[in-house]
């Protein structure tokens, strides 16, 4: 069984979706639909930039959202399960049919301005910690108790993205390389996503997912905060809120999808960071 998965805000890139937009008149039409929708020259900035622009958080998120979704809608096979991470949690929502297009986009934009507001109100970074057990970094994120800094993906054994304001992971950084961490890798974001910096960010989100229909879906989404499958409306609605500020359980949930039957994720979106996670959380 093949499931599809959703890469998160990080892999967009000038010249993103180009090669959908000029293969059909019916591909130019669905971006030119989502230019109005948002009511922005996304598209422009997708294809020409500048980098720094395409960057910020209102605009990387509805951008990888529009290219994944596209790429998936080509594949010639339904998946038997989808599951995204962090804002590729929201294209596996119309991926498996339990949003619109429609739908899915404007809770993006919505997700996507709320987060760049917390950002501003709550400045905060991220970083990578290569090398070092999960329970290491959580007993470092634990030990820091005037500032945050929390576990913030759970990428893959030996890589944990830590979250908070950039004194908590100056500090965490500090003690994660005492602790033997073999690299720390500052991440280009805007703020400290997945958590409590976010917190700010969950109203307004949670009013627009209040307010959108949700369908029966075709399969199984794995969510980021539990890493278990559902297909419960009312459940997915809770944890898309929730998402903003916990953890995304990204090797819990392909271990799961694994479990489940499983056999191959197929990654629609720029790059492969996914598909090589996957790979590492799989090797024997």
């Amino acid at each position: 069984m093949k499931a599809y998965i959703f890469p998160g805000q990080g892999v967009q890139c000038v010249g993103m979706g180009r090669a959908l937009y000029d293969a059909s008149a019916s591909m130019r039409a669905r971006f030119q639909q989502a230019d109005r929708l948002l009511e922005m020259k996304l598209t422009d900035l997708m294809f020409n930039g500048p980098a720094d622009a395409l960057k910020e958080t209102t605009v990387a998120q509805p951008a990888i959202f529009i290219c994944s979704i596209l790429l998936a809608e080509a594949l010639p096979f339904p998946p038997a399960a989808v599951a995204g991470h962090s804002l590729g949690e929201l294209t596996a929502l119309v991926a498996s049919r339990f949003l619109s297009f429609e739908d899915g986009l404007e809770l993006i934009a919505i997700r996507a301005r709320a987060m760049q507001e917390a950002c501003r109100a709550c400045p905060g970074t991220m970083a990578a910690v290569l090398g070092l057990a999960d329970e290491a970094v959580e007993a470092v994120c634990a030990s820091i108790v005037d500032e945050i800094v929390v576990p913030a993906n759970y990428n893959c054994p030996g890589q944990l993205v830590i979250s908070g304001s950039k004194a908590g992971v100056a500090q965490a950084t500090k003690a994660l390389l005492q602790a033997g961490a073999r690299r720390i890798i500052p991440l280009e974001v805007e703020g400290g996503f997945h958590s409590p910096l976010m917190e700010m960010a969950q109203g307004p989100l949670k009013k627009a997912v209040d307010s959108i229909s949700f369908s029966e879906g075709i399969c199984p989404l794995y969510q980021n905060v539990t890493g278990l499958p559902t297909t419960e409306p009312e459940t997915i609605k809770k944890q898309l809120v929730e998402q903003l500020i916990a953890p995304v359980y990204w090797t819990k949930t392909i271990r799961c999808m694994t479990k489940n039957g499983i056999t191959e994720c197929i990654e629609p979106g720029p790059g492969n960071v996914l598909t090589r996670l996957v790979q590492k959380i799989n090797a024997p």
